[in-house]
């Protein structure tokens, strides 16, 4: 019995301690949620797999505002740019002003970035997309970007 309880103890104090050094640590791009801040990529040519997590009281140079899916299966052609761009101009920027408080045509120092599935991704029934948000002259920000 003393050896079930010693079991219980360390699975506990390992999803515990998952639970309060997330925000510190690396994890997979495609499990960021909204309020989520992170490094974003140094490269918007290669694939992302995994950001370093940070709380956003510390520095941090992203932050997750919206996480949706595009329309359509596996079966469907995989998104051209051009109506990617559409989809993502129809829900993100909306998504980022709701977020902010702000227009985002009042917000010059901040762009939106993204990460959406690779063509492989689609094919394994991978629609998922996260929109963030990023300083333009990519310098660090503290505090979240979430209107009060």
């Amino acid at each position: 019995m003393r050896g079930l309880v010693t079991r219980i103890g360390i699975v506990a104090l390992v999803v515990v301690g998952g639970f309060i050094l997330r925000p510190f640590i690396t994890g997979n791009a495609g499990q960021l949620s909204v309020g989520d801040c992170f490094d974003p990529p140094a490269s918007t040519v290669e694939t992302v797999e995994d950001v370093q997590h940070h709380p956003c009281t510390d520095e941090h140079g992203a932050e997750v505002f919206f996480v949706g899916d595009y329309p359509g299966s596996k079966s469907d052609p995989y998104p051209t740019d051009d109506e990617m761009l559409a989809w993502l101009t129809e829900k993100c920027i909306p998504a980022a002003e709701s977020y902010t408080g702000k227009a985002s045509t009042l917000t010059p120092d901040l762009d939106i970035g993204w990460f959406q599935p690779t063509e492989d991704g689609w094919k394994g029934d991978d629609q998922g997309v996260i929109c963030y948000l990023y300083r333009l002259d990519e310098t660090m920000f503290k505090g979240s970007l979430k209107a009060g």
